[in-house]
């Protein structure tokens, strides 16, 4: 995409990224954030719990999110930036060994404030949603 108006990216434009999660995602993101709550870390004591296994950080779903943005937004002519992520809901857990899958939709522009707003759901390999938000993007 050669565009340099917020115009340029049209409703409906649609990019999907996947990835399986690993126990070496999880523990790395842990390491980076320094978020080491034992749901994410402690295969063992997951075990106990309700859900039986680690459960990876949410936050890590969102940054999945990003890279969908990311690749949305490729080749646009102008840079373009994350105003953040809005009614982000975090629907069922994901577990290390589940496949993501993201799609990211510009659903609507705002050419005179040169912004567009995406919506974005995560899905599991079962087909079921797992995180939901909306994406707002501005070009610099």
């Amino acid at each position: 995409m050669t565009g340099s108006h917020v115009g340029d990216l049209p409703v409906g434009r649609k990019f999907t990224v996947r990835r399986t999660v690993t126990e070496a995602d999880v523990l790395r993101f842990a390491e980076l954030t320094g978020d080491f709550d034992r749901l994410h870390v402690d295969a063992e004591y997951c075990r106990t719990t309700r859900y039986g296994k680690q459960i990876a950080h949410g936050a890590l779903i969102i940054g999945y999110m990003s890279a969908a943005s990311s690749k949305a937004t490729e080749g646009f002519g102008r840079p373009v930036a994350s105003l953040g992520f809005d009614r982000i809901r975090h629907l069922k857990p994901v577990f290390v060994g589940d496949t993501v899958t993201v799609t990211y939709e510009i659903a609507e522009t705002d050419p005179p404030r040169e912004r567009a707003t995406a919506r974005v759901a995560a899905v599991n390999q079962h087909g079921e949603t797992i995180a939901v938000a909306d994406h707002v993007l501005k070009l610099v």
